[in-house]
């Protein structure tokens, strides 16, 4: 069963190293209730030495609320055994969300000493729990006699959901093999930390150092001032003298590069950095450790039954098996690789134009498509970044957000954050009702793993007839402001910042009973909806005109860049579904071996498995083997498929805008209520149909993406 200490074990981040301890100098912050506007976590009080104490505190109550289920003398029922299970374990849950958020977010050596400590003990208490004979049986009792319960939905399905998660948690099996669980489970706890630990090592320890200006040829000035600023941070003690630019392997300092630096040997020299994170044969080598993690999961879903771990993992999702998740991604990729072959031949045409007497590579790839976007559209996105300011994109989307569904949103300066660089804002209805409290943080730091997610620190439910309302954050890593000049984004920064609104927007209108069916409390596969549909919104015309604005002058973006945007929405469609595409077939690669099976050379499984699909060269697998924190240290193992999965729901309906009116309320009001208020209460096609009339069409994405022009 996935108990709260199971689900949130993937939550805690990184390091290998001896655990420490410090007696707690004042009370703990996490044994008492906030004493703060809307129970928002105290982080002021909150400090490191807090967490073990209040973790083990919070697994005792829960034994103890186990227990207290168990021993009871009175026969099973939906109450007293499915109820008071979903209930236990709050202060645990209170702990291990701040814990995990912080550690993702604004990690430190201690807090990553501690997720390393507090890692097997917290995938023991998980099994205590899906394990105990006792406990099963009264779940078992309740769930066969269930079709003669007076149950409402939503309390079938958290019955259901209970009984299959004792069973998919091992419940059922004999002594021997639940005990070669326990440990497989321990082992994955800790290999799950290690690995996200190193890349965050691997990210935050490579620093390209340019000291000559010439080799910053082709950068945009904006480009260049933000590498001048890293440069400072890295070596204060520079003095203003000292000309030097630093650029990284976050996203907003190394794509850039890639897209604009005129020294091919320097992009080379970073993007080959960038391919080889987690591969360099030393203490953050991630091979052998997601080597083992590939062969314990394997070993896990054949104890329980499954062929392999994605027949494990899908049985859970929209797909439900391995075969319907490559039926997609292999019509897919039959549409993409010509178009992506097409525009290799295309930038090679413009390398040898160039000159250059070599074979385009994969870090010549955003070089050449950028002087490509601007050959044939006129079109350089540099042009787009003044029109993008962070501000303005944040007033947008709680534009869109009020006229789809009447939210409004106050930034409260009152409520403690975790980081100086963190908002609050309170959420609330268009007649002032209170919805929830929304974190927002933007900008890269060596203490934050790098992507964009969205989390939560507390899930909405109902307790005790009350409505415990959601608090929940997005975390990015945007691109900072310079000098004068704000953050001014790129067009993938501005779409990543709705879509992870989209998923803040699934957990604070979810309206359920349940804790566990709240929010964003769905299959992976379904989970992507909300917030990819709110993609769609970013670059549309009409929604442009409302925030895209200049940040010097005001100046609303002109209809002549408009129409450069919608012009060029297809250019490059056939690099970027090839290398996610190749990404998810390395993802099922993997998690379709059996325990025999298991590559001890995953670099030379990496590379078999692609030149197996005709993956050409120029374009890797968006997410290599080593640094494919998704799967091994996300959560997403056999679910990277999830996004175009998702992809083919929000396109489909999107269409529904598209014909009544990008901000038709009436169809906004009906997406939430059947999706994003419903969480995980009813089965998410049910869910789709209930919004849509029917179920998806795979045509909305194809034409989108440019791949069959004829559909």
């Amino acid at each position: 069963m996935k108990t709260i200490a199971a689900v949130l074990i993937s939550t805690v981040l990184m390091s290998v190293s001896a655990p420490v301890s410090h007696p707690p100098t004042d009370p703990n912050p996490f044994l008492t209730p906030y004493n703060t506007p809307f129970g928002v976590p105290d982080f002021g009080k909150i400090k490191p030495e807090h967490f073990e104490p209040a973790i083990e505190e919070g697994m005792s109550q829960q034994a103890t609320e186990i227990a207290a289920i168990t021993k009871q003398k009175q026969a099973p029922t939906f109450a007293n055994t499915i109820e008071a299970l979903e209930a236990s374990g709050d202060l645990l849950r209170r702990v291990m969300t701040v814990f995990g958020n912080l550690n993702s977010a604004n990690t430190s050596d201690e807090l990553q000493k501690i997720a390393q400590t507090v890692a097997p003990k917290l995938s023991k208490n998980s099994d205590d729990i899906s394990l105990n004979p006792v406990l099963f049986g009264r779940v078992k009792a309740v769930y066969d006699q269930r079709n003669k319960l007076k149950l409402t939905g939503d309390q079938q399905r958290l019955l259901e959901k209970t009984y299959k998660n004792f069973v998919r948690n091992g419940a059922a099996l004999p002594t021997d093999k639940q005990e070669r669980l326990r440990k497989i489970n321990g082992e994955l706890s800790v290999l799950t930390l290690k690995f996200g630990q190193n890349l965050l090592a691997e990210n935050n320890a490579y620093a390209l150092v340019i000291d000559n200006e010439k080799d910053l040829s082709g950068l945009p000035a904006s480009v260049v001032a933000a590498a001048a600023d890293a440069a400072k941070k890295r070596n204060p003690q520079d003095g203003p003298t000292v000309r030097k630019w630093v650029f990284t392997l976050q996203n907003p300092s190394i794509m850039p590069f890639l897209s604009y630096a005129d020294n091919r040997a320097l992009r080379e020299q970073i993007f080959r950095a960038y391919l080889e994170r987690g591969n360099h044969n030393d203490e953050h080598d991630n091979k052998q450790i997601m080597s083992t993690m590939v062969g314990l999961r394997a070993e896990k879903a054949q104890l329980l039954g499954y062929d392999n771990h994605a027949a494990y993992i899908l049985e859970e999702s929209m797909a439900q098996t391995p075969a319907k998740v490559s039926e997609l991604i292999n019509q897919l990729w039959t549409a993409t690789v010509p178009v992506a072959q097409q525009e290799a031949a295309e930038l090679q045409a413009l390398m040898d134009k160039d000159g250059k007497n070599e074979k385009l590579s994969s870090w010549d790839w955003r070089y050449y498509a950028e002087k490509l976007r601007k050959q044939k559209f006129a079109f350089d996105e540099q042009e787009l970044r003044p029109y993008f300011a962070l501000d303005n994109v944040r007033e947008g989307i709680f534009m869109l957000c009020s006229r789809l569904y009447g939210l409004r949103f106050e930034r409260r300066t009152d409520l403690p954050v975790y980081h100086e660089e963190a908002m609050a804002y309170e959420v609330k209805e268009a007649d002032g009702r209170h919805i929830g409290i929304m974190y927002m943080d933007f900008f890269p730091r060596a203490s934050k793993r790098g992507g964009a997610w969205m989390t939560s620190y507390r899930r909405q439910e109902v307790e005790n007839g009350k409505k415990i309302t959601p608090v929940v954050s997005i975390v990015c890593n945007f691109s900072k402001p310079t000098g004068n000049m704000p953050a001014l984004l790129s067009v993938d920064e501005t779409t990543t910042f709705f879509h992870e609104f989209g998923h803040a927007l699934h957990g604070l209108l979810s309206n359920v009973t349940y804790g566990s069916q709240s929010g964003t409390s769905v299959p992976r596969d379904f989970v992507e909806l909300p917030s990819q549909i709110m993609e769609n919104w970013a670059m549309e015309p009409e929604m442009l005109r409302l925030f895209a604005k200049h940040y010097q002058t005001g100046a609303v973006i002109p209809d002549a860049l408009v129409d450069k945007i919608k012009k060029s929405s297809l250019f490059n469609q056939g690099f970027e579904t090839t290398e996610y595409l190749a990404a998810s077939m390395l993802d099922m690669a993997y998690h379709t071996l059996k325990p025999g099976e298991i590559p001890t050379d995953v670099i030379a499984f990496e590379k078999q498995a692609m030149d197996k699909i005709g993956l050409i060269d120029q374009i890797p697998p968006r997410y290599r083997s080593t640094y494919f924190q998704h799967v091994f240290a996300g959560g997403y193992s056999a679910g990277y498929y999830s996004y175009i999965w998702s992809a083919v729901l929000d396109a489909d309906a999107f269409e529904v805008f598209k014909q009544k009116g990008l901000f038709d309320p009436k169809s906004a009001q009906s997406f939430r209520k059947n999706v994003l208020e419903r969480g995980g209460t009813e089965d998410p096609m049910k869910l789709y149909r209930n919004f849509r009339g029917a179920e998806p069409d795979i045509k909305p994405l194809l034409r989108r993406r440019g791949l069959m022009k004829d559909v």
